[in-house]
């Protein structure tokens, strides 16, 4: 087995939240948290959301951390240090196949953002507005994908740098940042005319507004905002110091990782009050409502091209340190598994980047017409992965703690060193009890969605 000596590592417990955090910070919080809780009830949304995070997640990042540091590994040697078998070499694939899967797709929406970060800058406000913008963009034979390789260079760039060097540095500087500029534009988004009653929809829970999709789609949003089950909190935690305590950096991560999610909300849902007056078309717009709504947000807007700039700027600093934990998992994974050096597996991931997530970024043009089960190919690798990866890859974390590694020699590795671990009751139940009833609920709900038996 490899030791902490011998394995690139975090500088200390700083390092690793502001790390972990980071690839919790992304898309998932900025992207797709305000408008599914625009869409599923707002303020009783984000309760849900809240609850299942001190709960289910809290034992997930808990379970998988301490899976990683107990080992020195990635998730495929990871769980194969607990002995071989059929079910312990499927648990560390797909843990490890996930990021494989999600990062090409997900650096195609990173290059969109890029795209309108430069078109603000170069004054575009009422262009990004107009009618038609975005998917003239998408479906364009050559923009997408050349936005797509800038983003993938900077991913590049930074994994190839190392983790202390790489990871950890940039994440110390862009989550500060990230925060710094949420805040601003949460504020400025407050306090439009009209903005009042958006902030009162998001924040103050309405029982009318609950039914069983506010549960699976906080369930399901957790899993991509948290990074639990994509292989990344394995991979952090072997990189992780035993004089770092898990419960502790967890309690951190979780609450970096909710601030950013209520802020993103803060910055959009109140703005969208005061652009329609609450339309509900307008609330539903769904994944569009960043790349499209927003932007008319911001032509109607006083400092338009300012407040463009900075939000996507932030959007586009969420992705990065997502991108790069996702980047970090798969070559690593690639380097304990094959003993290649850090720089031959970067560029081979970076060649399988490009090869997939060309897939997707042409799949809205001159690919527009080849389908897998009637999705696009982003939509299907966004499916496979969230919808069906990973909550089976969340149940075999539960089994593998509960039949391999042991419940005990988990709780063992947070107490390290004399760390506390106040929720350990909770972490105990969750593990054996409800998590792994819940991973089986959102694949079921999911399939259930696809198949056309229930409208998530």
């Amino acid at each position: 087995m490899e030791t902490q000596t011998q394995r690139q590592g975090f500088s200390g417990k700083l390092g690793y939240v502001l790390s972990a955090a980071g690839a919790s910070v992304g898309l998932g919080n900025i992207w797709r948290f305000p408008y599914l809780a625009a869409k599923y009830g707002g303020g009783i949304f984000l309760l849900v959301y809240i609850l299942l995070a001190l709960t289910f997640g809290y034992t997930m990042i808990i379970a998988e951390t301490a899976i990683g540091r107990a080992t020195g590994k990635s998730p495929v040697g990871a769980f194969r240090a607990y002995g071989e078998s059929a079910g312990t070499r499927f648990g560390g694939w797909i843990n490890a196949l996930i990021p494989m899967l999600i990062c090409p797709y997900y650096s195609v929406i990173g290059g969109w953002v890029c795209k309108y970060l430069f078109e603000y800058c170069r004054g575009n406000v009422q262009g990004l507005a107009g009618d038609g913008f975005f998917t003239g963009f998408i479906t364009d034979s050559f923009r997408p994908e050349t936005w797509f390789v800038v983003f993938v260079l900077l991913n590049l760039v930074i994994i190839l740098l190392g983790v202390e060097n790489g990871i950890e540095r940039v994440s110390s500087i862009m989550m500060p940042v990230l925060i710094v500029l949420a805040i601003l534009i949460s504020i400025y988004s407050m306090t439009r005319p009209g903005a009042l009653a958006g902030v009162k929809y998001f924040l103050i829970p309405n029982l009318r507004d609950f039914s069983w999709m506010t549960v699976i789609s906080a369930m399901g949003q957790m899993f991509y905002s948290l990074s639990i089950a994509m292989g990344i909190l394995i991979t952090f935690g072997s990189y992780m110091k035993k004089d770092t305590g898990i419960e502790l950096a967890t309690v951190q991560v979780e609450i970096f990782d909710t601030g950013i999610a209520i802020l993103a909300g803060l910055m959009i849902i109140p703005a969208v009050f005061a652009f329609s007056g609450g339309d509900p078309e307008a609330l539903g717009a769904g994944p569009s409502l960043m790349f499209i709504t927003m932007p008319k947000i911001f032509s109607s807007m006083g400092f338009g091209q300012g407040i463009g700039i900075l939000f996507f700027a932030l959007v586009l600093f969420a992705a990065l340190t997502s991108s790069i934990a996702l980047t970090e998992t798969a070559v690593a994974t690639i380097s304990d598994e094959f003993g290649w050096n850090r720089t031959v597996c970067t560029l081979l991931f970076g060649a399988v980047m490009l090869a997939l997530g060309s897939l997707s970024c042409l799949g809205y043009g001159p690919l527009g017409n080849v389908t897998v089960f009637g999705m696009q190919f982003l939509d299907f690798f966004d499916f496979i992965t969230n919808s069906v990866m990973m909550p089976i890859a969340a149940f075999c974390i539960c089994l593998f703690i509960r039949r391999r590694m042991t419940l005990a020699a988990a709780v063992e590795e947070v107490l390290q060193e004399g760390h506390s671990f106040r929720r350990r009751t909770v972490f105990e139940f969750m593990i054996q009890y409800v998590c792994p009833v819940f991973v089986i609920l959102i694949l079921v709900s999911s399939l259930a969605n696809v198949l056309g038996f229930i409208s998530m």
